[in-house]
């Protein structure tokens, strides 16, 4: 993989372990991943986003390359009436997702966190004003000049006829109000979208508020008691390393996929263990804090764990704080954001917002972190967050992808037509939220594209095409769009 991601690791000799189905529940066997992974995305495909179960069974696990030649092996089912998915292996190897209104979806073997909010419980501030003033009305914005509407319409076309694209959302923000927008069929204003990895920039952003309030100093060793210990390595990692994924520590690689990372620490993590975040406080320091580049899931896990310990320590302390301070001043209405079984935010992936609140989120760092007049992120945030990570090859900064630097990364998005100065929130499958603060834009992209290179490629060509567009006169002509 090229993207900042959650993967699936997998081999043709996994299988051959279905049949221990005596094995621990918490083992990092692949196929207890690949049914933890299957019972949480379809539970929060459906019941969160609202897709047909029978669209998800077939694009995002029939189709998905990684569980290819498998597919024999895995068995899943929708409960409508639980509100529930089960999935299981032909060993007998079993896991569950379970959906909880206005929460998401938990994997789940046992009994639900006994402090698991409601939606009442969540909401019970009341309504929270926005600041950020409406972008669009409640109609679909058709771009109107032409080469706009070459530039989104590109984005969905499929070569070939082929579903490989598989692009679901495009929205263009430009001086603050929608200008282009389109949606693939089943996929409207107002569903939710997973965002996959791009979760993690959200993660930043509430760190950030914390910063503003004087709650925590990114530069300040990380407050972890398990680290505390006299003589504990990990006492030097500090909040930044967490946050640019330099903690040094053995968290497994959400990067890439292989052989060697069959039984990977990332993707047991997130699919396997109901403390996502004590797990990864366990890991072994293998490097130098700040001396190692090592993008993996555990390090906004326990990002995550100690904002919800800063507001308060439970669930319904952390999503009202994620309400209060920022989806409610961006105008953000229909954000879930899953939790582990402990009342943690996932971090790494599993919020799901509307592309347009997406969008929205994106204006918040174009405006460096100022909204209707009023500084949510503390001033240099943004700054911060964008300035590049040694060693990152991928181009990332604190939070977010970056084209700044001359990392292998920054250069090839930037040989492809983005702007130096953008930078993005990224996950995989091509989900992207891209800011250009000297163009006054932002774009938002959602969908399935199992083709990562591509899924970048693609990005970049809709980002420079859009700019291209907004600048051509008026009744000029289309920009030249390359052979997709």
């Amino acid at each position: 993989m090229t993207l900042g991601a959650i993967k699936i690791p997998w081999i043709a000799g996994g299988l051959a372990l279905l049949a221990l189905s005596g094995c621990s529940p918490r083992s990092g066997n692949p196929a207890r991943i690949a049914t933890g992974y299957i019972s949480h995305v379809v539970c929060s495909y459906v019941f969160v986003s609202g897709l047909d179960a029978g669209r998800v069974s077939e694009e995002d696990i029939a189709s998905n390359p990684v569980f290819s030649g498998f597919n024999w092996a895995l068995r899943h089912e929708v409960d409508r009436a639980k509100r529930e998915v089960r999935a299981w292996t032909v060993g007998g190897l079993e896991n569950r997702a379970v959906y909880r209104d206005g929460l998401g979806c938990l994997n789940l073997n046992e009994t639900l966190p006994p402090d698991a909010p409601t939606r009442a419980d969540v909401e019970a501030d009341g309504p929270i004003p926005a600041l950020l003033p409406d972008i669009a009305g409640p109609e679909i914005v058709v771009p109107t000049p032409a080469g706009l509407k070459a530039a989104v319409d590109g984005a969905f076309a499929e070569p070939d006829g082929k579903p490989v694209r598989r692009t679901h959302a495009v929205v263009v923000v430009h001086d603050g109000r929608v200008v282009a927008e389109r949606y693939a069929d089943g996929f409207g204003i107002d569903t939710p979208v997973h965002g996959w990895s791009a979760t993690k920039s959200v993660n930043n952003a509430l760190l950030g508020i914390l910063v503003r309030q004087g709650k925590l100093k990114m530069e300040e060793p990380a407050p972890v008691a398990a680290w505390q210990t006299s003589g504990d390595p990990r006492r030097a990692i500090t909040l930044d390393h967490l946050l640019r994924m330099e903690s040094g520590l053995a968290l497994g690689d959400s990067l890439t996929a292989s052989l060697s990372t069959a039984w990977d620490t990332s993707a047991r993590m997130v699919f396997n263990e109901p403390d996502m975040a004590g797990f990864a406080e366990r890991a072994a320091l293998t490097a130098a804090p700040g001396t190692k580049w090592a993008y993996a899931n555990g390090n906004p896990a326990i990002l995550a764990r100690i904002v919800r310990d800063r507001v308060g320590g439970h669930a319904v302390d952390v999503l009202r704080f994620a309400r209060r301070e920022l989806f409610g001043p961006l105008g953000i209405r229909g954000a879930t954001l899953e939790l582990d079984a402990t009342g943690t935010p996932i971090a790494g992936a599993f919020l799901f917002a509307t592309p347009r609140e997406w969008a929205r989120f994106g204006m918040l760092f174009l405006e460096d972190g100022v909204v209707g007049g009023t500084r949510i992120l503390p001033e240099g945030w943004v700054r911060y967050s964008t300035t590049p990570t040694p060693n990152a090859f991928v181009g990332y900064g604190a939070g977010w992808w970056i084209n700044q630097g001359d990392s292998q990364g920054a250069r090839f998005r930037r040989e492809h037509g983005m702007p130096a100065d953008a930078f993005m929130a990224l996950g995989i499958y091509g989900q992207t939220v891209v800011a250009v603060p000297a163009e006054r834009l932002v774009i938002a992209r959602f969908g399935t594209t199992y083709d990562l290179r591509m899924a970048m490629i693609d990005i970049c060509r809709l980002t420079a095409e859009t700019i291209a567009a907004l600048h051509a006169p008026a009744g000029g002509s289309p920009p030249p769009t390359p052979p997709r």
